[in-house]
């Protein structure tokens, strides 16, 4: 029998994707940049620089359920979000962060050579995620208000197409999407999946949406606006149609122990969080204000926790670098309708002076 080269063994279309860049934490930030890890102002994960509830650290260091696997029905998870968002609790279902339910959406839908609809710039997880399932992706990019182009997505729907991928607010634009396209697309018939990462900053929802059409689903997360994108807590709302599906092909104990200690600790403080949620929408407004008065970036108002900037001068990459040396860290994306841009998460006020402070010395050089 022939050998083999571990290289014949990958899958060909493995060969040709393009490896999603994540953001890296404060320690390895540090390492690789030669900082101590509290030096750096770190801006570019959308994380909630307030953090967790402190009953979240209380709940962890009580439980005693660590040596056990979790609940694989999550139904103390489940109970918990219906009472937070008062949908019951047979239409939610939970993921180790929602990325884990993009990953099981498309696994459950797209075999080779059928197609999402993806409407960048957005959030790369959608591409990624259909690509290691070998779909393909077809963009319709969004105007130059970014918005969604509602006639060329209709246009571009085939035999082949599944999902239609949507995230309100857009990231990394932070722009709302006119919520009366949805119903347009639904009529479509296809799989309408609603990004709503960030609704805790924009209040604006049609998770309810999801119990009158099957063809909805809307997706949340604990990882902005509870402090919890270390311990990987997203869900999805949608009719159970499509959830029994993914609840065959999910791993077992996707929701760890200490996931669902943090999410109680969290529902149980609520009014701490939103008085959280509240000074980051604050410092959010501050912060577009002062960028506004650069003569090098043009900021897009914002309904989540970041602000996108243009650069109507200089490269995106080089500010991204310049900001780095001063250890402070922005998103910078190397897609085409972004080269252009950087964003910038909202901090602490400290952060946004800092910030503001490294930007008005580089527009100097710029």
């Amino acid at each position: 029998m022939p050998s083999k080269k571990i290289e014949d063994l990958i899958r060909p279309d493995v060969w040709d994707i393009k490896e999603y860049i994540p953001i890296e934490p404060p320690e390895v930030l540090g390492k690789a940049h030669g900082m101590a890890p509290e030096r750096i102002i770190k801006l570019d994960g959308n994380e909630n620089p307030y953090g967790p509830s402190p009953r979240v650290a209380e709940a962890l260091a009580r439980c005693q359920s660590f040596p056990f696997y979790p609940d694989p029905g999550q139904q103390e998870l489940r109970r918990l979000i219906q009472g937070y968002i008062g949908i019951d609790a047979r239409y939610i279902f939970g993921g180790s962060g929602s990325d884990e339910i993009i990953d099981l959406i498309l696994r459950a839908t797209i075999s080779p050579g059928d197609k999402i609809i993806d409407c960048p710039p957005t959030f790369g997880m959608y591409r990624f995620s259909t690509e290691v399932c070998g779909g393909g992706v077809v963009d319709v990019p969004r105007d130059d208000r970014y918005q969604i182009d509602l006639e060329r997505v209709l246009e571009v729907i085939d035999d082949r197409t599944k999902i239609i991928f949507l995230a309100s607010p857009n990231n990394p634009t932070g722009t709302l999407m006119p919520l009366e396209i949805v119903p347009e697309l639904l009529k479509t018939g296809l799989l309408v999946v609603l990004d709503e990462a960030y609704y805790e900053f924009s209040g604006k929802t049609m998770i309810h949406e999801a119990l009158q059409h099957e063809n909805l689903i809307v997706l949340r997360t604990f990882s902005k606006w509870a402090g919890l994108a270390g311990l990987r807590v997203g869900y999805g709302v949608m009719q159970e149609s499509i959830s029994r599906h993914l609840w065959k092909i999910k791993p077992p104990y996707n929701v760890n122990v200490a996931a669902l200690e943090a999410v109680q600790a969290t529902l149980s403080d609520i009014p701490y969080l939103r008085t959280n949620v509240e000074k980051i929408k604050a410092e959010r407004e501050r912060m577009y204000s002062a960028l506004e008065d650069l003569d090098f970036l043009k900021p897009f108002p914002s309904e989540a926790n970041f602000v996108f900037c243009l650069l109507t001068r200089g490269r995106g990459l080089a500010v991204r670098d310049a900001l780095r040396e001063k250890g402070i860290f922005v998103r910078y994306f190397e897609t085409p309708l972004t080269r252009n841009a950087i964003r910038i998460s909202v901090g602490r006020p400290e952060d946004t002076d800092a910030v503001m402070r490294a930007l008005q010395d580089i527009g100097k050089e710029l």
